[in-house]
């Protein structure tokens, strides 16, 4: 397989760490977190970030762990679920890589996510309606930045891991082919 990266892209709940974990080892790649080498390298919680800076200052943060993560190879990359929101994020991975987007049901995502308070944008208001227009809004944006649309919904993360790997190599396959 190339030495490009893999990029997970969707929706907080998805299973992008999960399933990006299970991916690496698959693979034999390093893996990355975005969201927790932000959290490593500041030494604060998302939240501590999103409440100082704001979300313009996390976006900010965000776009340069990306870019950086893009300068690199052989990695398996799962981004935070807005890294998409900004253009040059979504160009870089696609440049620098294949980029995969886990897409879950909003039942699922609502599942996963209904306990987690460690999630700023899910802090205030009703959780459910939050996550329900943050998919209408960044569903488009995932789908535009995706080389792979992966269903997320049930499956284990080994299951997932093992199609997305499959998928992989098919694409592979057929880029040498042209």
């Amino acid at each position: 397989m190339a030495s490009g990266n893999v990029f997970l892209v969707g929706m907080m709940g998805a299973g992008k760490s999960t399933v990006g974990k299970a991916l690496a080892r698959r693979l034999g790649r390093d893996f990355v977190d975005c969201d927790r080498e932000i959290v490593e390298r500041t030494g604060v919680p998302i939240a501590t970030i999103f409440e100082i800076e704001g979300e313009a200052g996390f976006r900010k943060r965000e776009a340069a762990m990306v870019a950086e993560l893009c300068a690199r190879r052989g990695l398996v990359v799962a981004t935070g679920g807005g890294a998409v929101i900004a253009e040059e994020n979504r160009r870089l991975m696609r440049e620098s890589g294949t980029v995969v987007y886990l897409h879950a049901p909003l039942e699922h995502l609502h599942e996963r996510t209904r306990r987690d308070v460690s999630r700023p944008l899910l802090a205030k208001g009703d959780r459910r309606a939050t996550l329900a227009s943050l998919l209408e809004a960044r569903d488009p944006l995932y789908r535009e930045a995706a080389h792979l649309v992966v269903e997320s919904g049930l499956p284990s993360a080994g299951t997932l891991a093992g199609r997305i790997a499959q998928a992989l190599e098919e694409r592979e396959r057929e880029a040498h082919a042209r």
